[in-house]
């Protein structure tokens, strides 16, 4: 049987459109799931939306529209977003599905008949944005530490989750699973501020507004949006508190949740807290990734500085932006993004040295040979490294997708393909063609070229499906072994060009036009 692997992203919030920082998320999801497919794994990967909160009952009221509505266009939307962008979820879920919200019920019922939730009232600062409390400590600048804006005093009666409880036992927990939490930095920053100044038990119900999941005991409450958000990753697969399906026994635990940086102290406190309550294992890991930035600065409609996956499909095409994203967001630190970027990498990566290597070698593997190209094992010794650095990829790329370091995955195939564009240099097919005694060399220089991009093509399958399959099409080939394969055929398909080098001035100029044409 094969091993499993279950990913999750955060479940977008239904406030508004996602921009290209929220998508960077399902797309780098989406890079690892492929991934893990294909090594082999049995993947499970889920996304879906966020739907209830007292921000979403403003959201609807502002449009004039019920709630239910409101979170039905925006659900939609964002799907459509990630299909735009070519993802592979398993299943998408939404928290205002039936069977999900019976579920948190059925836990919210179970916490509180153990004695983890208990009644109470709760004032204090908070923030409706994020619908989280805060103390004057944990402000910043006297605002909200995880949006930055304002909050305001607020009291009602509510019931409280006893963190404090399980505090200890998770430290340990962390302490004892070093791999946790990711990157180490996200780590450091739970313990020293939240785990070691102590944990205030944790409001989870809302008497001020019920556009959420009524506490089925006590229906003037609905529950904490971060406790109902939070459970989707185990109510999709099949859990109850009653009798869990096959399904969730299969899936669960996860083995990666992928969240924004923002949201680490609900998947690393609150979450693993609720599952010690649920006596329930632990994801294996979560990893709390950078966030992408406009021109070195937070994307904000109110700054102006948003950018939309939908437009930047529209300018560059899907593979393109994917790329992008999964290629210049550090591991650990924030990524930059702005469309004279964007055009440079493009131009630079996938126009001159991936683009350009498929398109020169498949046209003169036509010119040469008719498109027939096999190994005459006619080597030279200056093949030797090159071969190996052909075998050598797939460890190289498993090894940084391993530590979750995708851009420098990436970094590893595309050192190859310029490679190949140097080892075309070095070879000199062209000078070879003129001799007729060299045909055999000639025909295995090509015959390395192929395998080496055939090999790069498996692996970019994980990160540029569509252009993947486009040059293995080109390959005439259905081959997935990665390893160089000494005695391949190859039956070449016409030539097409992968990515078109941009005019940078005349691309700006249009994509100016194009949004100022949106805005009017």
């Amino acid at each position: 049987m094969k091993e499993k692997f279950y990913i999750s992203t955060a479940i977008a919030y239904t406030s508004g459109k996602p921009h290209i920082g929220n998508t960077y998320e399902i797309v780098l999801a989406d890079a690892i799931a492929r991934y893990k497919r294909l090594q082999g794994y049995d993947v499970y990967f889920q996304t879906g939306t966020d739907e209830h909160g007292e921000k979403i009952q403003l959201k609807a009221m502002e449009k004039s529209v019920t709630p239910q509505q409101y979170v039905d266009e925006v659900a939609a939307e964002i799907k459509l977003i990630w299909d735009t962008m070519n993802t592979s979820y398993d299943r998408f879920v939404r928290t205002t599905d039936p069977l999900h919200v019976e579920k948190v019920q059925h836990i919210f019922r179970k916490l509180y008949e153990q004695g983890d939730i208990y009644l109470g009232t709760y004032e204090g600062l908070y923030c409706t944005p994020c619908e989280s409390f805060f103390t004057e400590s944990q402000l910043v600048d006297g605002k909200c530490p995880d949006c930055g804006r304002e909050v305001h005093y607020k009291k009602e009666e509510a019931y409280f989750f006893c963190l404090s409880k399980y505090q200890d036992r998770l430290r340990q927990y962390i302490d004892e699973h070093p791999e946790f939490i990711q990157p180490e930095s996200r780590k450091n920053e739970m313990i020293h501020n939240f785990l070691d100044p102590g944990l205030q038990d944790l409001c989870v119900s809302r008497t001020s507004f019920d556009w959420g999941v009524p506490v089925d005991f006590d229906p003037k409450h609905v529950v904490y949006v971060w406790l109902d958000a939070l459970t989707n990753y185990i109510t999709n697969i099949g859990y109850d508190t009653d009798r869990s399906t096959e399904e969730f026994y299969h899936w669960w635990p996860a083995d990666l949740h992928l969240v924004g940086k923002d949201i680490i102290r609900f998947h690393t406190i609150y979450w693993p807290i609720f599952l010690m309550a649920l006596d329930l294992p632990l994801p294996k890991q979560v990893f709390g990734h950078p966030w992408l930035l406009m021109n070195n600065d937070k994307m904000s409609k109110s700054k102006g500085n948003v950018i939309y996956a939908d437009d930047l499909v529209q300018f560059f095409g899907v593979d393109a932006v994917r790329y992008y994203v999964l290629h210049d967001i550090p591991f650990a630190n924030d990524g930059n993004i702005t469309y004279e970027l964007l055009i440079d990498r493009i131009n630079s990566d996938l126009a001159n040295v991936l683009g350009n290597l498929v398109n020169r070698t498949i046209s003169m593997g036509h010119k040469y040979f008719n498109g027939s190209i096999q190994n005459a094992h006619a080597k030279d010794i200056m093949d030797d490294g090159f071969i190996e650095m052909i075998q050598d990829l797939p460890r190289k790329v498993e090894e940084k997708m391993n530590g979750l370091e995708v851009g420098d995955a990436l970094d590893e195939i595309m050192l190859l393909l310029r490679r190949s564009n140097k080892y075309i240099d070095e070879t000199m097919p062209w000078t070879l063609a003129k001799e007729d005694e060299k045909k055999d060399r000639l025909m295995t220089v090509l015959y390395h070229l192929l395998e080496s991009i055939r090999v790069s093509a498996v692996l970019l399958q994980a990160f540029l499906p569509d252009t993947a399959a486009s040059i293995l099409h080109q390959l005439g080939t259905s081959c997935q072994l990665l390893t160089y394969q000494n005695d391949g055929n190859y039956q070449l398909q016409e030539a097409e060009i992968l990515f078109m080098r941009i005019d940078k001035d005349k691309k700006l100029v249009e994509i100016a036009q194009t949004l100022a044409r949106s805005i009017v």
